[in-house]
C-alpha cells in the first residue's frame, strides 16, 4: 500500500456538493492499494502515519506525533497512485488493486487508524471528489510498504 502524506491546517472533500469529510490541523493522506496487499499492509499503513512525528512542538522541531498535536486525519482513496506513466501519455493502472479489494483495505486503514486514537474524516470510495487543503510547511512524504514486506 501507498499512502502521500501531507500536513495541513485545514482540508475537506466535497462529493457532488456535500462535504463528505473536513479536518482542521492534520494530515491528508492519499491511499492505495496494490494488488496483493492484505490487512497487514493497511494495518502498518495506518499505524505508520499514526506515530509520524511531523508536527512542531514548543521548539519548532517536528516531534510531534497526530495525537500529540491534536491533529486529525482526511484519509482519501486514490487508486492512481499506483499508475506508471514511465512508458507513453497515458497512464497503466496495473499495479492497483481491483475496487472490491481495495475498498475493504482502505476501510481497514481508517479503522485501524481510528483505533490508534485519531480522529479519520474520509472521501468516498468510487467517488469523484473535489478536495481542498491549505498545506502546512508544506511537509508532503511518501510512505510504502509492498506485499509481505515486514518491517515497523
Amino acid at each position: 500500500m501507498r499512502a502521500l502524506v501531507q500536513r495541513v491546517t485545514r482540508a475537506s472533500v466535497t462529493v457532488e456538493g456535500r462535504v463528505t469529510g473536513a479536518i482542521g490541523r492534520g494530515l491528508v493522506v492519499l491511499v492505495g492499494a496494490a494488488r496483493g496487499d492484505g490487512p497487514g499492509e493497511a494495518d502498518w499503513l495506518a499505524r505508520k502515519v499514526a506515530g509520524l512525528r511531523v508536527f512542531d512542538d514548543g521548539a519548532g522541531r517536528m516531534n510531534l506525533a497526530l495525537a500529540e498535536a491534536g491533529g486529525g486525519v482526511l484519509a482519501v482513496p486514490q487508486f492512481t497512485l499506483y499508475g506508471d506513466a514511465r512508458r507513453g501519455r497515458r497512464p497503466d493502472f496495473t499495479r492497483a488493486e481491483r475496487p472490491e479489494a481495495a475498498e475493504p483495505l482502505f476501510e481497514r486503514f481508517c479503522a485501524t487508524l481510528a483505533g490508534e486514537g485519531v480522529p479519520v474524516a474520509r472521501g468516498v470510495f468510487r467517488a469523484h471528489m473535489a478536495i481542498e487543503l491549505v498545506n502546512d510547511g508544506p511537509v508532503t512524504l511518501l510512505l510504502e510498504r509492498e506485499p509481505g514486506e515486514a518491517g515497523a
